[in-house]
């Protein structure tokens, strides 16, 4: 899929325009600067997954970089809407975005305009169930996570995911399908663009979010293991805990629930657990 020259229209700035003719100015402080946020969404049979807490997070994630978002969450809402049914989509992924513009060019941007940018674009489920199954492969990044005091960690803001292309791309280059980050005290952290749970003694572990975002794909399967009576532990995991787990899956809206067969030197074997998140995940989506 070339995102470049897809067809259908995307809302910018309070109209839709052509996917061809949404452009931003090349001085555009969000661009040099990273003074930019955005949400990852899905839309399940014509439902958008989770809307009102992907809407919070990014109206919050703005207020986080100091500046306020040129819509409401019911606004937001009927741009999607409008996005959705101008791309006859039922089934896809959401992208809202918004950025500083280029009025003042610098570290300082108080003046600039706030833009705001809502694309989607069709996206069915490419694996069954039986092929997630075999699970995916991770390295170990030599990029991690920063300490809450040098970034705003719990935001969705494009400067953060720097390391994560850097670490997604040597994992690649590598063989890999994407990469482990640890935090900057040397525990583990997440994968790239999601959250990370291991099972072990019947007991679903899991990071403690307090260095990275707290995904809601995250929020959702904690939730989904205290309504099955699965006891949820989150805690501080190093790299030599990984041997005592037996399953390993990572979770986020792109990913949704994604059973994990290696970490490098580490392997799991997709099993119960993962079938049960999994498909516990998916009757969710169609609710």
């Amino acid at each position: 899929m070339n995102f470049n020259n897809l067809e259908g229209f995307i809302f910018l700035d309070d109209q839709l325009v052509k996917w061809s003719e949404a452009k931003l100015h090349v001085l555009s402080h969000g661009l040099h600067y990273a003074s930019s946020v955005f949400e990852g969404e899905r839309v399940y049979q014509g439902k958008v997954f989770k809307e009102e807490q992907h809407t919070l997070r990014l109206i919050s994630s703005a207020k986080s970089l100091g500046f306020e978002i040129p819509y409401d969450i019911k606004e937001i809402s009927e741009i999607r809407k409008k996005v959705l049914k101008a791309n006859n989509i039922t089934d896809g992924y959401i992208r809202p975005v918004s950025w500083r513009g280029s009025e003042m060019m610098g570290i300082s941007a108080q003046k600039n305009k706030i833009h705001f940018a809502l694309a989607a674009w069709k996206w069915p489920s490419y694996f069954s169930p039986e092929a997630k199954l075999r699970g995916i492969k991770l390295n170990i990044s030599k990029w991690r996570r920063p300490d809450p005091k040098t970034a705003p960690v719990n935001t969705k803001a494009a400067g953060l995911y720097m390391i994560c292309t850097l670490s997604k791309h040597e994992a690649e280059s590598l063989g890999y399908d994407d990469s482990l980050m640890l935090d900057y005290r040397g525990y583990i952290a997440e994968a790239t663009g999601a959250n990370i749970f291991f099972i072990k003694d019947n007991e679903l572990h899991t990071p403690l979010a307090d260095c990275f975002l707290d995904g809601i794909t995250r929020k959702t399967v904690i939730s989904i293991a205290n309504n099955q009576g699965i006891k949820v532990q989150e805690k501080r995991i190093l790299l030599e805990d990984l041997k005592d787990y037996k399953e390993c899956f990572v979770t986020g809206t792109a990913a949704e629930v994604t059973p994990v067969n290696t970490i490098q030197d580490f392997t799991f074997k997709p099993g119960r657990f993962c079938k049960l998140f999994m498909g516990k995940y998916s009757e969710l989506t169609l609710k």
